[in-house]
């Protein structure tokens, strides 16, 4: 797992092995997955999770539950979803439950998160 430059991500990351390894593995996969598409994005800790923003676009967010991990895209309403695979009818963001780390794939996550900063 990369370091994160902002401490309180940090020790957040640090912390969530304690609550669930499983889920902590699928948000360390996330996340790095954010960081190889867009290596410049800042991580904040905010609202029980960590946010990306490049600049001042807060473009994706990584929070645990009890029964999944949440990626959300802020400007989901904008992405391409032929397979209907995104959730939430607000008016911008857009999320993708992940129950398992095997739907990191079969959900095609990367497909979303390269869409993730238009």
């Amino acid at each position: 797992m990369k370091r994160s430059a902002n401490i309180e991500v940090q020790k957040f990351l640090e912390e969530i092995d304690l609550l669930d390894t499983e889920k902590a593995q699928t948000l360390y996969t996330l996340r790095e997955l954010i960081l190889t598409y867009y290596p410049e994005t800042e991580e904040n800790k905010m609202y029980g999770g960590i946010i990306f923003s490049v600049g001042k676009e807060h473009f994706s967010g990584l929070f645990m539950y009890a029964s999944h991990v949440s990626i959300e895209f802020g400007k989901g309403y904008l992405m391409s979803d032929p397979n209907g695979i995104l959730e939430g009818g607000g008016k911008f963001r857009r999320h993708i439950k992940i129950k398992s780390h095997e739907e990191i794939t079969n959900k095609c996550v990367d497909f979303f998160v390269k869409q993730s900063l238009q």
